[in-house]
């Protein structure tokens, strides 16, 4: 665990980071928001920042989204003023941690995001196979391709595999290709001098520079464009990486793992995907199976995310009942483990009496019957006692275009902006969406799908 600290704390600085480091933490502090960028762009890296509440951490969070460094935020203050805690929470921390430090809740805090980055929950036969390799390979040094649909866990599996390896202590480097437009992720693997593009104000570590000595992820790695898989291959094969802009190679030493949604081997055959690429990445293949394909992890997963939520928000953690766990197994679950998750945090919010019931349940594009129409329904009524979509528009008279369009537009609403998601649910690929959504923002569709404006730029 690498800790960040910003700000002084008004001495309360060298107290929480003995703390930490007395729990294992690596601790770095700065004194600034401008500093702790710096030390992030400069390959420092960290697992989570503790923020004096008194700084901007607003501006913090955003330039963090800017920049695409996904790190969790814990801002900290003297004392327990709620007003100053809820304005934190609301700019975007994750958590609020009151000064003089207290041992146990910075150790929970430091528990909560490693458990959150490398816990695996299963009990389903299905996944015992994938377990007992994963386990195996762990150790090694050996790359390793990570398959399955979106939502199975596939980014937790890859933190797994760091978390029992010998690299364990190092850092652990997450790149979602998908997410990243194509002429910004050379520069967010490789790294770029100044100078090297407009807007390259200063040097920026890449993600291979970054995980040095650690694991590098590439996440949807399908994603990735043939030119930029090219020199992906070279940085493998030779273990050095040319920064954009730069004269001289970067020697590097990191784990490599990748994921994918899709059927690589299949994509090789079409020349989405470099064959000599997928066999450097191919050493050892785990694929996660859909959660509706293995029934028996459904009750686990979402009793942890139930204590989860509840501990999140302050409330008690419910037991679910036997007709909502009844409903829980008979649904589909497209969008997988996350799918469920989200599921489990709506029923924690929604729950009232002494356990989690049907009522609590809103599953993904239904609506559950009311509470009192259930009446003493059994656990298979209940699962059943659900409504197609409503407000579906109506299909005769209208284009197939427009059809397309709707569907798209919908199912990125209902993704929340996630492309990688709603792509796997329309089965097209990731690229395709952006071609669309970019005709659709030429011919001034608006569109309202949580997108950042970065991203619409780059459609």
């Amino acid at each position: 665990m690498r800790l960040l600290i910003v700000g002084s704390l008004e001495g309360h600085i060298a107290a929480a980071g003995k703390i930490a480091l007395a729990r294992g933490a690596k601790v770095a502090q700065v004194g600034s928001i401008d500093a702790a960028m710096d030390a992030l762009r400069a390959g420092q890296g960290a697992d989570l920042l503790l923020c004096d509440v008194r700084l901007e951490i607003a501006k913090l969070i955003d330039q963090l989204k800017t920049e695409r460094i996904s790190l969790p935020v814990v801002a900290c203050g003297i004392g327990t003023d709620t007003e100053t805690a809820v304005r934190a929470i609301k700019a975007g921390a994750k958590d609020y941690l009151p000064l003089p430090p207290d041992a146990e809740l910075i150790a929970a805090i430091l528990a909560a995001v490693s458990e959150e980055s490398s816990a695996f929950i299963y009990r389903d036969p299905a996944m015992r196979g994938v377990m007992r390799l994963a386990d195996q390979i762990a150790p090694s040094d050996a790359s390793v391709l990570i398959t399955g649909e979106s939502g199975t866990g596939k980014e937790v599996m890859a933190r797994y595999l760091h978390s029992r390896s010998k690299r364990a202590s190092k850092p652990f480097i997450s790149v979602n290709c998908a997410a990243i437009p194509e002429n910004l992720l050379e520069s967010e693997l490789f790294g770029h001098e100044r100078g090297a593009f407009t807007g390259a104000v200063a040097r920026r570590i890449g993600k291979f520079e970054e995980a040095n000595g650690g694991t590098l992820l590439l996440d949807e790695i399908s994603e990735m464009h043939p030119r930029l898989q090219a020199k992906l291959l070279r940085a493998i094969q030779e273990r050095e990486i040319d920064r954009v802009g730069g004269t001289q190679p970067v020697r590097v030493d990191i784990r490599l793992i990748a994921t994918s949604n899709r059927d690589l081997e299949a994509e090789t055959h079409t020349g989405n995907f470099r064959e000599d690429l997928y066999f450097r990445l191919n050493v050892v293949t785990l694929n996660l199976p859909p959660l509706r394909g293995r029934a028996s992890d459904i009750p686990a997963l979402a009793d942890h995310f139930i204590r989860k939520y509840a501990q999140a928000n302050g409330l008690p953690a419910l037991k679910l009942s036997a007709p909502a766990e009844a409903m829980l197994m008979v649904h589909p679950w497209r969008g997988n483990v996350r799918e469920l998750e989200n599921t489990m945090h709506r029923a924690v919010l929604l729950g009232r009496g002494t356990e989690l019931g049907p009522d609590a349940i809103l599953l993904t594009g239904q609506r559950t019957a009311p509470a009192e129409t259930l009446g003493g329904a059994s656990a298979t009524d209940a699962a059943r006692a659900v409504v197609a979509p409503a407000g579906a528009a109506p299909l005769v008279g209208r284009t197939v275009a427009a059809v397309e369009r709707d569907l798209i537009l919908e199912t990125l609403s209902h993704c929340l902006g996630n492309r990688t998601h709603a792509a796997n649910i329309l089965g097209i690929s990731i690229r395709t969406l952006r071609n669309k959504l970019k005709q659709y923002s030429t011919e001034g569709v608006p569109l309202s799908d949580g997108t950042s404006e970065l991203e619409r730029q780059a459609v």
